[in-house]
């Protein structure tokens, strides 16, 4: 074993991950001439100095480049199959509802999910003014109390046709079926949430079969139709061959169902698919997937002699997580107990900003030093300087303590894969944990080529303290560590 103390940063990739430090760290990720690239194009380094941390750096061509990925990877399996049904991406909104992040993942060809009555709201304003374009199709998932299924029929008396109700709970369709304009219906099928018994929590939704079935009896005597069948195995892929095997059953109650309703067509395998923004070394073979997805339902089919169904996939974190990063400096360092690592005290809060860390079990974040890579490494466990709440810690006390350059004071660092959830969590514009202020907020578009850049700065104390009822006639500006004034759309002339 490689003693930690003449180990550095470098070395210490190098060995475990098999990183070198020049050169791609993650499909994301690029590090060149000791500065670190987010999508290969924007300089964090960079923008830690000119603004300051903390920061957050949101880099929406990168969910363009998710999308589009994801595309071609299903057309090649569809290639290589010979499967006949066709593709459908689906963005699962609730990852991160924020208008640019819906508009970026509609411009690059995505279908829409949705998950409540707001969402649905969201969609028909999107709608309306033509962001989402008609040809779309609008999924509603998840159960619907009566302000969701009254935004569903609104929207589709709107006359928008491409809407399709996912029936969680079969209280749904009796409103849903009063609606005067036809509607195209889904089911949820509820064994697939918990077959193997790993996922308690995500068997409460759908389904059963004789609850599908009551579903399509009732709707071939009216005027709607069924054309889609769900079924989600569990949040996160991690085990593709397990995944398919799980799912094979589901694909046999589809193949049963579509020979006694022709209109059924289409077929979501939910969603789950990883990303890689949790871990270097992350591995999974998104092309394998699809091939050996489509290989599945088309044998599957075979077998039931019903037609290969149009697939769906609803991408949330996939789409998202990768898109965003905060920046954090290291304010201060305290020693830990004796034997036990040394606190990293950051400039913000990791509960607030990365609420995963104490709400998901084990839930990782991959987290890189922005320089002193030459550096000896150290164990450490980071701690959120604007909170006194011992939760406040990442990595959690069951977890192994981060390597990082035994810099200390001043080092600033990188936290990836916090697009997705993590913001609609914790929440956006309002009052936070121990009064957080959300930091200076970096967001890069591209147009004709060329790199934009937007501003927003720090949240002000005096927002918040209004947020919580008060009336504060004049509260000194938050410190920043390099106070630049807003800019709006300037060029990125140093990506």
């Amino acid at each position: 074993m490689v003693q930690l103390n003449k180990q550095t940063y470098t070395s210490f990739l190098q060995e475990r991950y098999n990183r070198a430090s020049e050169g791609p760290l993650t499909d994301f990720l690029t590090r060149r001439n000791g500065c670190l690239y987010l999508g290969n194009r924007v300089n964090l380094n960079d923008l830690a100095r000119r603004y300051g941390t903390p920061l957050e750096v949101v880099y929406y061509p990168q969910i363009t480049r998710q999308v589009k990925q994801m595309q071609t990877w299903a057309d090649q399996a569809r290639r290589e199959t010979g499967y006949a049904g066709s593709f459908l991406y689906a963005y699962a909104t609730k990852a991160n509802f924020a208008a640019e992040v819906v508009q970026t993942a509609l411009d690059a060809g995505a279908h829409y999910e949705t998950s409540a009555a707001t969402d649905v709201e969201i969609a028909r304003y999107l709608w309306r003014q033509g962001i989402l374009p008609r040809d779309r199709l609008i999924f509603c998932n998840g159960s619907k109390d009566i302000a969701y299924t009254r935004a569903i029929r609104t929207l589709r008396e709107d006359g928008c046709t491409s809407i399709v109700p996912i029936i969680d709970d079969l209280d749904e369709l009796a409103e849903l079926r009063a609606c005067p304009d036809p509607l195209k219906f889904g089911v949820r099928e509820r064994a697939a949430g918990n077959r193997d018994g790993t996922h308690l929590g995500n068997d409460r939704f759908g389904l059963t079969s004789a609850e599908i079935d009551q579903v399509a009896a009732e709707l071939q005597e009216s005027r709607h139709h069924l054309v889609l069948y769900h079924a989600m195995i569990g949040s996160q892929v991690e085990d593709r061959e397990h995944f398919l095997a799980m799912l094979r059953e589901s694909v046999a109650a589809y193949c049963r169902l579509r020979q006694q309703v022709p209109s059924l067509r289409y077929f979501n395998f939910g969603g789950g698919i990883p990303t890689s923004g949790y871990s270097l070394d992350f591995d999974f073979d998104y092309a394998t997937f699809l091939r050996e997805l489509m290989e599945q339902i088309r044998e599957v089919c075979a077998a039931y002699a019903v037609p290969m169904p149009d697939l769906i996939g609803e991408f949330g974190r996939y789409t998202v997580a990768n898109h965003s990063v905060f920046l954090f400096e290291v304010g201060k360092v305290k020693a830990g107990q004796h034997g036990a690592p040394a606190w990293y005290m950051i400039n913000g809060s990791l509960m607030v900003s990365m609420p995963d860390t104490v709400l998901v079990d084990n839930q990782q974040f991959v987290i890189l030093p922005l320089d002193n890579w030459d550096a000896p490494v150290r164990p450490v466990r980071l701690a959120g300087r604007q909170t006194c709440d011992s939760d406040d810690i990442y990595p959690r006390p069951a977890q192994e303590p981060l390597l990082l350059p035994d810099t200390g004071s001043g080092q600033v660092l990188a936290v990836c894969g916090v697009g997705a959830y993590q913001q609609m969590i914790s929440g956006r514009g309002g009052a936070h944990h121990c009064l957080t202020p959300e930091p200076r907020r970096i967001a890069i578009d591209e147009q004709n080529g060329r790199l934009l850049l937007e501003s927003k700065p720090q949240q002000e104390r005096t927002a918040i303290m209004r947020q919580l009822g008060y009336r504060p006639q004049r509260v000194a500006p938050p410190l920043r560590m390099v106070p630049r004034p807003a800019t709006r759309k300037a060029a990125l002339t140093n990506p």
